[in-house]
């Protein structure tokens, strides 16, 4: 090679580095507990802090949508940053019962840890194990490039799985001891940043505190005037649980200086659990909802503003959606001449029939609309698992307000008609952990609760209709109608980052919102083949 051929190859490669993409310093995945798509228009003018950046300055889908049932926290959340399906990723549901170990678990618990920071008294230690799947997290750990990536909620679901395997950390609030807390999956030992931020005793500047309306008025809840167990408890269904998610968020970015290196990209994944509490005890359409809404624009305002202190909004990439929505109050509805109501006795009635059929035995070993039949019982009386799940389905298909029903065997073998809705019951089935048999209420029906509650979970607009909105230098403003799903959040990202896109990602890159960054140059032209 000639002298003047190796400077002007120097020369290419140096052009090519100085036109190459300015990448975010942070991506900050935020994601609001039970936080349907309408509470943005609904209050919409109200909002003026971090909702109403979003909306003005964000990208956002007016039709994004889960593909998946049930409609719950635990899938939400690790669907978010994976863009896999249950089918894929393994998580069916908050909890399932486990057939390896006969006993029902929780997606995220782990016998093989333990808790950090709780102070010694008990608590269930927790890991992303039972996740299959990678994370956009952990798509950027893999890359090699020094990226570090902190979950950060009340839930420890909400903490672990958008985070991934291979996170720097997962923090989740312990009420016990009213710390955040953590797993021996991450390290031996509490970070300094979080065991002073424990210390601080933030959790305890609630104690007393009324909940009072924004405009004024009577208070909606007032806490108790010690800081103990139940304290802690009723601190989760006020605003001030996100207050307090939103201060430990700030100080793992400080704490692990994310968005401070210029050349990597952070990811914090953090969750907001408050609203789905207060809207499982008065559902969407009491002033609590509305009122934890507008405090949830106010404290996103805040954060944004601490973003831009701290990392500079222009080198931060926000993405913001919720993990599910939430069904009216059965009760509500019926007073505006809707459908809706509760399912009574649905497990006692497929049992009974059961009974009825083969004899007296604990058939069910966890009911509800994902029942799990008692394979052992079934197969110590020589009885086949097909045809007894069929019978529990027969039952369940006489139950007034029932959807649809499905046996383990029909999903298996993908024997369904194949409607939006049964796509959404196939998304949601794993092979190895699905149900014996999936119940659908019919819309607006509910299987559990008491008068005056609501839940989540079925496959219909209320419950899987959710926002997206992107934020940043390199996203394209604007408001976008076409349908998509937030499964289309995690190959967007990992598209943006150039990194690999998560394992079981199933959705599509929004290739649409993507834009260079302000002041960024073009990219390089590619450089000429040198004759030899």
């Amino acid at each position: 090679m000639t002298r003047r051929f190796a400077i002007a190859l120097l020369a290419l490669s140096l052009s090519a580095n100085a036109q190459a993409p300015r990448r975010p310093k942070l991506i900050v995945a935020i994601a609001v507990d039970q936080f349907r798509y309408d509470y943005l228009t609904r209050f919409r003018d109200q909002y003026n802090g971090g909702l109403a950046r979003l909306l003005t300055q964000g990208a956002v889908f007016t039709n994004a949508y889960y593909e998946h049932f049930p409609t719950v926290t635990a899938i939400g959340h690790s669907t978010f940053l994976s863009g896999a399906t249950p089918s894929v990723s393994g998580i069916i549901g908050n909890d399932w019962w486990d057939r390896a170990t006969n006993k029902s678990v929780t997606s995220v618990e782990d016998d093989k840890v333990t808790m950090l920071g709780g102070e010694g008294k008990a608590g269930k230690a927790a890991s992303p194990r039972r996740m299959l799947v990678s994370t956009v997290g952990d798509e950027l750990k893999i890359s090699g490039r020094g990226a570090k990536v902190v979950g950060v909620s009340v839930k420890d679901r909400s903490a672990i799985l958008p985070a991934g395997h291979m996170a720097d950390g997962a923090y989740w609030f312990d009420s016990n001891s009213g710390n955040f807390v953590s797993s021996t999956y991450y390290f031996p030992q509490l970070p300094e940043w979080a065991e002073a931020f424990n210390k601080t005793r933030m959790a305890d500047k609630f104690v007393g505190a009324e909940w009072k309306p924004v405009g004024g008025g009577e208070a909606l809840k007032t806490l108790s005037s010690q800081a103990d167990k139940d304290y802690y408890n009723s601190l989760d269904s006020t605003p001030f649980s996100n207050e307090l998610v939103e201060k430990f968020a700030e100080a793992a970015i400080a704490g692990e200086q994310l968005g401070k290196h210029p050349n990597r990209t952070d990811l914090l994944a953090v969750s907001f659990s408050a609203n789905d509490y207060v809207g499982h005890a008065v559902g969407p359409d009491h002033p609590q909802v509305r009122d934890i809404s507008i405090r949830t624009d106010r404290m996103l305002g805040e954060f944004f503003r601490f973003l831009d202190a701290q990392v500079g909004m222009r080198n931060v990439v926000v993405v913001f959606t919720a993990d599910h929505g939430v069904a009216p109050v059965p009760e509500v509805n019926a007073a505006r001449k809707m459908p809706g109501g509760r399912l009574s006795k649905l497990a006692e009635t497929i049992e009974a029939q059961l009974a009825h059929k083969y004899g007296q035995g604990k058939w069910i070993l966890k009911g509800g609309t994902s029942t799990f039949l008692n394979r052992r019982l079934i197969a110590e009386r020589n009885l086949n698992l097909k045809e007894v799940a069929e019978t529990a389905a027969a039952a369940a298909r006489e139950i007034p307000h029932v959807f649809r029903v499905y046996t383990y065997e029909q999903l298996r073998t993908g024997s369904v008609p194949g409607d939006l809705f049964d796509r959404r019951i196939v998304n949601g089935f794993h092979h190895e952990r699905g149900a014996d048999v999936t119940i659908i209420p019919d819309p607006y029906y509910l299987s559990e609760g008491k008068a005056g509650t609501t839940s989540h979970g079925a496959p219909f607009g209320y419950d899987a209709h959710v926002p997206i909105v992107f934020l940043g230098d390199w996203i394209k403003a604007g408001r976008y109608h076409q349908k998509v799903m937030v499964n289309d959040i995690a190959p967007t990202l990992a598209t943006l980052m150039d990194v690999e896109t998560p394992s079981g990602a199933v959705g599509r890159a929004l290739h649409e919102v993507l834009k260079a960054p302000a002041g960024a140059a073009p990219a390089a032209a590619p450089a000429p083949t040198a004759s030899r």
